[in-house]
């Protein structure tokens, strides 16, 4: 087994239950989501969303990377056995999450009337943001114990704290729009789980962690200094997420005044169906493909290039069909799940999608090479390059296009930095996309995704029947065509299993059609010498 297989390997066990927890609390989170859009009209769930948003905007300077410099001490911390400095990072990240919450939660609730009546122009969510402006307190608990989980390797209370927020959301909101309370059940239902599970993740900490950490004490750190040397860690890794998250609030500022409430819910509406790509980008770029931040570009530059091009061959192989069946079955796929009143939502689905796309150009790999190799000021300059594009993009576009120029914004906005990105990445370390394979599966997707949606247009039915004859028209076309147009070799197939295998249970998914891959290879290898005779 090649290092960097072996790598990627050992990722993807390590980081397993993570990704347990992660897609359980997804998969509940979009049935919550379900019965929440089939409740609510698209405009009562438009209004729903935009009541989120200016929360969701002073949120953004809460954290300011106090969590990044949590797990990074803990960790190190309890390696060196440490525990007054553990108790000093727990304490300090705490007081500093619970300090800057309150002060962000009554800024938003005295905000509200303003930013309700003179921002979004819709005087009716005052009420609902001042109640929901408590999520940033709830969440800065939650953020604090979750960074507590991950420092100490606790993977399964992470998931544990996840899930259940995921549980509680999708049970209360629905429950509480059922009996008639409309948007603001909705609000009141996501509010309240956030704050549960907020409480109950620091009850762990205290019990599991904080109030067994006994030892001598030969030097104790007073509390200003450990923070002092947390805050000079996190702040630099924050301000790429910061930059980030003020472009999409924009995105959603200048749509909330210029959309009406119907088309904002269908957009929500489409948007969380991509729910089904996380599924593979999670294992992707979060499990299998950390190692970047185990190698030593001087000792083993090889081994970075293969990781490298390897992962973007891989991730497309998967995300990019995945991406594409979305898009081909979006009207049933919608339709069925959500019903027919969310009549936008199929073309807002379709464009939108075309931004997993760019996994193929190296998207989703790009970050995590950049990060691993300890290159964060790069990656905050990209995160500048994006905003520099996306801003006025978002200016132009969204008062003329409404959604359908917000998604172009955000498309277009996204290039100049990946663009960037890619080319200093080849510069400095000699790493490149295969842009031969990528566009050999974009080829062999785009293919399928076509003959499929021709084949769905004869079709009478909107309902399962068509996902059905599309989802296997689409796979059947996607794994034949790959293998006959030479996009993936017998190499990537093995390797390919011998990583997902890692996943448990969950590897099977992949097995049966990897197999059938790999048997068409073998059969046009053992063809090819034929055509010379």
């Amino acid at each position: 087994m090649s290092t960097a297989v072996r790598t990627a390997k050992l990722a993807a066990k390590g980081g397993f239950n993570l990704f347990l927890g992660i897609s359980l609390s997804t998969t509940i989170s979009a049935l919550g989501v379900i019965l929440l859009v089939r409740l609510l009209t698209p405009t009562q769930y438009g209004l729903y969303a935009i009541a989120l948003m200016p929360p969701a905007l002073i949120s953004l300077f809460r954290d300011l990377g106090i969590n990044f410099a949590m797990i990074k001490h803990l960790a190190q911390y309890n390696s060196e056995n440490k525990i007054a400095e553990m108790k000093s990072v727990l304490v300090s990240g705490l007081v500093f999450e619970s300090a800057i919450g309150i002060l962000l939660s009554l800024t938003s609730f005295f905000l509200a009337g303003f930013l309700a009546i003179n921002v979004f122009h819709r005087p009716e969510i005052e009420p609902f943001v001042r109640i929901a402006s408590i999520i940033i307190l709830a969440e800065a608990l939650l953020t604090a114990a979750q960074s507590t989980f991950i420092g100490f390797e606790r993977m399964d209370l992470n998931s544990l704290t996840m899930i259940c927020q995921s549980a509680f959301k999708s049970f209360l909101a629905p429950l509480l729009v059922f009996f008639g309370y409309g948007t603001l059940g909705a609000i009141l239902g996501h509010t309240t789980a956030v704050i549960i599970t907020g409480i109950l993740g620091i009850i762990i900490v205290y019990l599991i962690f904080y109030k067994n950490l006994h030892g001598k004490n030969h030097h104790k750190p007073s509390f200003s200094t450990i923070f002092r040397t947390m805050f000079r860690y996190g702040l630099p890794l924050s301000v790429s997420t910061i930059l980030g998250g003020v472009l999409v609030q924009f995105y959603n500022f200048m749509m909330a005044i210029n959309c009406t409430n119907l088309m904002i819910g269908n957009y929500q509406a489409a948007i969380n169906f991509f729910v089904l790509v996380t599924f593979l980008q999670i294992p992707i770029s979060t499990v299998l493909f950390p190692a970047f931040s185990k190698l030593n570009p001087e000792k083993e530059m090889e081994t970075l290039r293969i990781i490298f091009q390897s992962s973007v061959k891989y991730a497309s192989f998967l995300i990019v069909p995945a991406t594409t069946v979305i898009m081909a079955l979006s009207k049933p796929l919608l339709f069925t799940v959500f019903g027919e009143r969310y009549s936008y939502a199929p073309l807002f689905l379709t464009l939108y999608a075309i931004i997993y796309l760019y996994t193929a150009l190296g998207n989703l790999t790009l970050g995590n090479f950049l990060n691993g190799q300890g290159k964060t000021i790069l990656v905050m300059k990209l995160a500048l390059i994006t905003l520099a594009t996306g801003f006025p993009l978002g200016l132009l576009l969204i008062p003329r296009f409404g959604i359908t120029g917000l998604i172009a914004a955000t498309l277009v906005s996204k290039l100049p930095s990946l663009a960037t990105g890619l080319w200093w990445a080849r510069k400095h370390f000699g790493v490149a996309v295969d842009w031969s394979s990528s566009t050999k599966i974009l080829a062999a997707s785009a293919a399928a995704g076509v003959i499929t949606h021709l084949i769905l247009s004869q079709l009478n039915s909107q309902g399962w029947i068509s996902l059905i004859v599309g989802g296997t028209t689409f796979l059947i076309i996607y794994v034949t065509t790959i293998p006959l147009i030479r996009a993936v070799n017998i190499v990537d197939i093995n390797n390919l299993k011998q990583m997902l295998i890692e996943l448990g249970p969950l590897s099977y998914l992949f097995n049966l059609p990897l197999d059938f891959i790999g048997k068409l290879i073998l059969i046009s290898q053992k063809a090819q010498p034929k055509k010379h005779r």
